[in-house]
């Protein structure tokens, strides 16, 4: 879905400008990300959801057809096995609307980045 609009303030704004569906599926990967990294802090950064913790981990945004989901080239080369059912290139993975969310996947790659992270700061 193209935005024409002013960029969210918040998550929260970013979500309920969807549809249903579509708004339920984006509630589910903020509430994956909560789970698999609880210290990471949620914010808009390039006018879609973001969460960082110790730099970003991941940001993720709805078009017409597909959720992307932006873990960076390291988060999609060391999940590539996992992740060749999708769509992929450098840094995005795109999962279709039309197919249920791999919300277990997207746990263990948000984990990964947050402990990538965390081992660059030290």
């Amino acid at each position: 879905m193209k935005l024409n609009r002013e960029a969210p303030k918040d998550i929260d704004e970013y979500i309920n400008f969807f549809p249903g569906e579509i708004r339920e599926m984006l509630q589910s990967i903020r509430q994956t990300i909560h789970k698999a990294a609880p210290k990471a802090e949620e914010k808009i950064s390039y006018q879609i959801p973001t969460f960082a913790f110790n730099g970003n981990i991941v940001h993720f945004a709805a078009f017409k057809n597909h959720i992307g989901f932006y873990p960076g080239a390291s988060g999609i080369e060391a999940f590539k096995k996992e992740l060749s059912a999708y769509e992929i290139s450098k840094g995005t993975v795109r999962f279709p609307f039309d197919k249920k969310l791999p919300l277990k996947l997207i746990a263990e790659i948000v984990k990964f980045r947050a402990f990538e992270n965390l081992e660059k700061k030290k």
